[in-house]
């Protein structure tokens, strides 16, 4: 979709009471005013282009050393044409960047699902703008557990897309051989529409097999347990069961996060190096150290991670087979509180990222369904399944959560 063809107004129809939406991303696009997501609201974090308005990616250096977009990305004019009106763009991590949710220059978006605590990111403003209900649901990306994990942290519905599956063009990357498209939802119903609108029908996938990794539940607090018990009983109703380990052999997790980062960062430079060192941007303390890290990672220590990564792929693609369904966390541990010290902060990005890697080096989508634990904070149960198995996916993830909804009522 064009300019010409973008009818947009400035006058913002969000009072953004949590700090979700970028100064530069207050506008409003009407949809179609027919088709499958009529009537429906959504935002789109601020990776995604947008016609007439600025891509900032969470740092105001690349908003002023990149131009206007002219047309929107193709998942953006997707959803439109189905419908949904589009009420702005939502703040993003630095260059996606981080898991944490917070941004140097424009903040910490407020998660009212865990108040005091950080919505996890980098689709920060994405997961608060859907936990506060100031939109339906809205488009947020996933690299190394960016949707993931502040699904899980806020509350919501999410989920990474199969690698490759909708197009990362007309968006700032992060890493394009990791970056996925993906969105999140405060509705079972409304996260399964817009899967219906963007993704492929997966009619001939059929998911018979339920697979508990016990190294991964391993690497989650004890208050995940319940819950990820309940859904895989729950699919137990429905197919036969088997506990697994993922990684094989002790300490294999820990080694895939390591191939995870060191394939990633050195991605991450060859993507944006030349930006970074003609531009020098100011990038808050952990994002910074990031790329520092990234920069230095060499083209030796890329190729040795990306030789582990065929390991992973080959070994958990072989695992799941055509129809294998995992249930596993996703994240380690509950949304930290705002005040978190930053030896906390790393101690838990590490173990999360020993469980949202998995996916990541695999090429596989998960989805995130969205639970409490007995304190009533938000906590995300995931199934990972075959390549391309998204929609089945999808619609067995609200199938089961209904379930048990009905089963607590």
């Amino acid at each position: 979709m064009t300019l010409a063809s973008a009818a947009s107004t400035t006058s913002p129809v969000i009072d953004d009471s949590v700090g979700a939406f970028v100064p530069h991303g207050r506008f409003t696009i009407a949809g179609a005013t027919t088709g499958a997501l009529a009537g429906l609201r959504f935002a789109a974090k601020d990776l995604f282009d947008v016609a007439g308005h600025p891509t900032g990616a969470g740092n105001p250096d690349w908003l002023r050393s990149h131009a206007q977009p002219t047309r929107h990305h193709a998942v953006v004019a997707q959803l439109l044409q189905a419908g949904a009106t589009l009420v702005g763009k939502t703040l993003t991590d630095e260059l996606a960047y981080s898991i944490h949710g917070d941004n140097h220059h424009y903040g910490t978006p407020v998660n009212s699902a865990a108040p005091g605590r950080v919505p996890g990111g980098s689709s920060s403003g994405s997961a608060a703008a859907v936990a506060a209900r100031l939109c339906d649901f809205a488009l947020g990306t996933d690299t190394g557990g960016s949707t993931r994990v502040p699904a899980s942290y806020c509350g919501v519905w999410g989920l990474r897309t199969t690698f490759g599956l909708l197009p990362c063009s007309a968006m700032a990357p992060l890493c394009p051989d990791f970056d996925t498209v993906t969105w999140l939802a405060h509705d079972a119903a409304v996260f399964e529409r817009v899967g219906q609108v963007l993704l492929p029908q997966t009619g001939g996938v059929q998911l018979r097999r339920a697979l508990l990794p016990f190294d991964a539940l391993e690497l989650a607090d004890p208050d995940f347990h319940p819950a990820i018990h309940q859904v895989y009983d729950a699919l137990r109703m429905l197919m036969p069961g088997e506990h697994m380990r993922l990684g094989g052999e002790e300490g294999a997790l820990e080694n895939w996060r390591r191939a995870y980062i060191s394939a990633s960062a050195y991605d991450a430079w060859q993507t944006h190096g030349d930006w970074i060192s003609t531009t020098q941007p100011r990038f808050g303390a952990a994002v910074q150290a990031r790329w520092d890290m990234a920069r230095d990672t060499s083209a030796e220590t890329a190729q040795a991670a990306r030789r582990e990564q065929d390991l992973v792929r080959h070994r958990v693609r072989s695992l799941l087979g055509p129809d294998g369904v995992a249930v596993m966390p996703s994240a380690s541990s509950v949304a930290p509180l705002r005040t978190a010290s930053a030896g906390e902060i790393d101690q838990i990005r590490a173990r999360t990222f020993r469980l949202t890697c998995v996916a990541g080096l695999a090429g596989l989508p998960q989805v995130s369904l969205p639970f409490t634990t007995p304190a009533g904070l938000p906590i995300g149960v995931s199934l990972l399944g075959p390549a391309g198995s998204d929609l089945a996916l999808i619609g067995l993830a609200t199938r089961i959560w209904r379930a048990l909804q009905a089963g607590a009522r």
